[in-house]
């Protein structure tokens, strides 16, 4: 396996997946120093893979949703994949349509789980952990780790890694420029200031992952009343909604990202540079440990297994209840499992990474 020249490694659909993914793309590098390795994304995920040090070449496409002949984009992409000529195809994510457009490519080993039904089109096949049928929670760290293992990696290592280019860092000075911010991005980590703390309050996956925007609100009001914060807001821009909802549920004025043109690079940049995080089981929470930033995630339908990162920075805010976690998208019952997490628990956690703010009780107390 040390002989393969030309690597295709097909990257996860999700921002969140695909930062869990860095730690296998790691130790593949490392065990095959001197391939050529390339990334293959949707084009949504390549600010997640920029400024890497671990790939020669970076592959987007388009979902096919977005073209009007569907079938004629996998063509294509199996046609520019063809002519590349890779040795191996690792396939990160468990998609049928990963494993099918690696073959129409002609690529002759293809490594990936047995997984959406496409074992025979795999050359190399792994087993997912099961019992009585059902798959058992897997942190994915280390589901992915288990493709580079299975190719002769022996790296253990599991921490998650991004890295931010310079056009990236040039766009988040941009961005908090227009918020009146852009001292920001020079001042030291342990500069003494009052905290950067950026909110994430959105989920891609759906609303059952959502905490209620208005506990945001409150919860964002007392990082600025108490502690003198700064607090930012990240969302995506289908969660305009919910960022208004927490505007209009607020005393004091936060800073709107998404309002001022933030972008996914931007957005590491920016992330970097924070103190805290707040957020929903959702990609930039994956962002944030990247970057060795403290964070709160805030649990609800989603089994944290699936997940778990082992940052030692993270804190996890969760209540149990008799239906959960059911990785439902919507929720068909009350909520329950969000609606009783409170701004007092949260804000509880997020002192106990910022141990040096805790005796801070007011604005006052900053002057």
């Amino acid at each position: 396996m040390s002989e393969f020249r030309k690597i295709l490694v097909v990257q996860p659909n999700w921002i969140g997946d695909a930062v869990m993914a860095t730690p296998a793309l790691r130790a593949l590098r490392e065990h095959f120093p001197h391939a050529h390795i390339a990334y293959l994304m949707k084009r949504y995920v390549k600010p997640i893979c920029t400024g890497t040090p671990w790939a020669d070449q970076l592959i987007t496409y388009r979902s096919g949703k977005t073209k009007k002949k569907a079938g004629k984009g996998l063509f294509d992409l199996a046609r520019r994949l063809r002519s590349a000529r890779f040795d191996l195809a690792v396939l990160m994510p468990n998609s049928f349509q990963a494993a099918l457009v690696c073959k129409m490519a002609n690529i002759p080993r293809i490594a990936g789980y047995e997984r959406d039904g496409r074992g025979f089109l795999l050359s190399d096949k792994l087993l997912p952990r099961k019992e009585k049928g059902k798959f058992i929670p897997t942190p994915l760290v280390k589901y992915y780790m288990g493709l580079a293992h299975y190719l002769g990696s022996q790296q253990r290592e599991l921490s998650l890694k991004l890295f931010v280019t310079e056009p990236e860092r040039r766009a988040a000075v941009t961005v908090l420029t227009r918020a009146g911010l852009d001292g920001e991005l020079d001042r030291p980590a342990s500069s003494g200031k009052p905290p950067l703390i950026l909110l994430n309050p959105g989920a891609q996956y759906g609303a059952a992952k959502c905490w209620l925007p208005e506990n945001f609100a409150a919860l964002a009001d007392r990082f600025i009343d108490q502690l003198g914060a700064t607090v930012l807001i990240s969302a995506a821009p289908r969660e305009r909604k919910i960022v208004d909802i927490i505007l209009r549920n607020m005393t004091h004025a936060p800073v709107d990202l998404l309002a001022k043109g933030s972008t996914l690079g931007a957005l590491k940049e920016i992330v970097r540079r924070c103190d805290l995080m707040v957020s929903n089981d959702t990609g930039p929470r994956h962002i944030a440990a990247a970057f060795d930033v403290p964070v709160v995630t805030i649990f609800g339908p989603t089994h944290p297994e699936w997940t778990e990162t082992y940052f030692p920075k993270e804190r996890k805010v969760a209540v149990k209840v008799f239906c959960g976690p059911c990785q439902k998208k919507l929720c068909p019952l009350d909520h329950r499992c969000m609606t009783r997490v409170t701004p007092a628990m949260v804000f509880d956690a997020a002192l106990s990474l910022l141990p040096q703010r805790a005796d801070i009780t007011s604005p006052a107390a900053l002057s």
